[in-house]
Parts: structure tokens; sequence; C-alpha cells
């Protein structure tokens, strides 16, 4: 029998103790709970704890696609020395964010398969984390006619689908170009 590693008795207070500083520290109106999780999506995420927060300021944390909710995840993470292969055992969430971006995010990979499957011409996403990619290639999991890749390195990796029968692009997956920086005149 495999013993979790994160658990809310193990880990619990350590979070709690870390993301409620953090919250202190930046002033917001926030309170947190560190719970057990209760996945509604199984297949597409399935963490052990799940870090809940409500009040005033939780508009601020679901700001700019949650920018602010998945970097105090990530700085939580790296508190705990998470390895990437744990971090979808820790999840944080507000006003059912993560739910309602799963099923967004389901629902693109299955209207852009369909585009794919009558155009036969590749859709590219926009970059987003490793999270969010793996759940588009789990959405397309049972889709024959289409398949999915990640290309691209670091906060410019992507998901592209093409149908099943085409090869992946020339250059796909290679760096973004760096463009020349230049000394100021003085």
């Amino acid at each position: 029998m495999e013993t979790k590693k994160f658990t809310v008795a193990s880990t619990g207070p350590r979070i709690q103790a870390f993301v409620s500083r953090m919250i202190e520290n930046a002033g917001f109106d926030l309170r947190c709970e560190v719970g057990e999780a209760a996945t509604l999506h199984p297949d597409f995420e399935n963490p052990d704890i799940v870090v809940s927060f409500k009040g005033r300021d939780v508009e601020l944390l679901l700001a700019n696609k949650a920018e602010l909710l998945l970097a105090l995840e990530q700085l939580t993470m790296e508190m705990l020395a998470m390895t990437p292969d744990e971090h979808s055992r820790l999840q944080f969430d507000a006003n059912d964010y993560r739910a309602l971006r799963i099923e967004e995010l389901r629902l693109s990979a299955i209207t852009a398969a369909e585009k794919v499957k009558k155009s036969r011409v590749p859709f590219e996403f926009s970059p987003m984390t490793s999270r969010e990619r793996r759940i588009i290639h789990l959405a397309l999991r049972s889709e024959p006619a289409v398949r999915s890749e990640s290309t691209g390195f670091g906060s410019h990796r992507q998901v592209i689908i093409y149908p099943a029968d085409m090869p992946s692009r020339p250059g796909a997956g290679m760096p973004p170009p760096r463009l020349p920086v230049r000394g100021r005149r003085r």
C-alpha cells in the first residue's frame, strides 16, 4: 500500500502557515483553508490537498487567468520542495476556478479537434501551463482522427492538434527567435 507523501495531516500546517503569512504580508482580505481534495474531474486532476480561498480579495487571485493564484501555488510547491512530478498533488482554488477552467479547456480541445477534422489544418493553442496542456491531451485521447502534441520551450510551450495522419510541422517545438539586444547610447 502506497503512503501519500503530501497529506493534510503532515503537510497542511506548513502550507497554512506559509500561505497565511503571504496573505498577511500582502495585505489581502483573504482566508485560506487547507483540506482533502474532493475531485470533480479525476481524469484530469486528482490532487491530494486543496487550498481554497475566500474573502473580499478573491477576484485579485483570479485576475489574468488566475495568475496570482497560480503564483501562490508555485511558491508553496517550492517551499515544500515538491518535484515537478509531485506538482499535481497540490491544488489552489477559489470560486471553483479550477473546475470551470478544466471544463473550458476540455470544450476548447473538443471544438478545436472538430475544426481540425473538417479543415485538416493544424490548430495551435496559445501557450499554457503543463497542467493545462495535460488537460488538452487527455480530453483528446479518445479522438482517433486527431493527435495532440506539446511544442515550444518554457513559457512558450503550447499544444498543437494535428490530423492523426499528418506529420508535425518542421520547426515545431523550436525556441522562439531571440531579438538582438542593443546597448543604449549615452
